[in-house]
């Protein structure tokens, strides 16, 4: 039992360090948990004392993801083809080089991707949607109350 308790503070305090958050956000997240009112300073105290130690250790960790490197990008278009004259077919041809990855290792994997206009700008305003819906403050609740 200690020992979750331990590995649920550590987490406390490693997500609220990765993610920034502030004096209000701690608390709210503090809340959910249902400790008394003196313990949520405690850890508050506890947070703001060590959260740049915290951010620091975790910056020297090796990441198991990929991480961006660089955009390629091409445009090609079809003009006509025998059987149709007046034909144009838009087509997006992307390379993205990732550094690092799952083994540890520093050099670049690529990915090749395609896709028309269309799809392209549906795709973005779909990201651009879940941003400005991720930034809400209903959200951000939710995602406290989750972790």
């Amino acid at each position: 039992m200690v020992q979750h308790g331990v590995e649920g503070l550590m987490y406390l305090m490693t997500e609220s360090s990765k993610h920034m958050i502030s004096k209000v956000d701690f608390l709210d997240s503090v809340l959910v948990l249902g400790f008394g009112e003196e313990l949520n300073q405690i850890l508050l105290q506890l947070y703001l004392q060590h959260h740049s130690q915290i951010r620091s250790i975790l910056s020297q960790l090796p990441s198991n993801l990929p991480a961006y490197h660089n955009l390629e990008w091409r445009l090609d278009v079809q003009l006509a083809s025998r059987p149709i004259r007046q034909q144009v077919i838009p087509m997006l041809t992307m390379r993205l080089l990732l550094t690092g990855g799952c083994d540890g290792r520093d050099d670049l994997s690529r990915r090749v991707l395609q896709t028309d206009p269309s799809t392209l700008l549906h795709l973005i305003t779909t990201l651009e949607a879940a941003l400005a819906a991720i930034k809400t403050n209903r959200a951000r609740r939710i995602f406290r109350n989750i972790k």
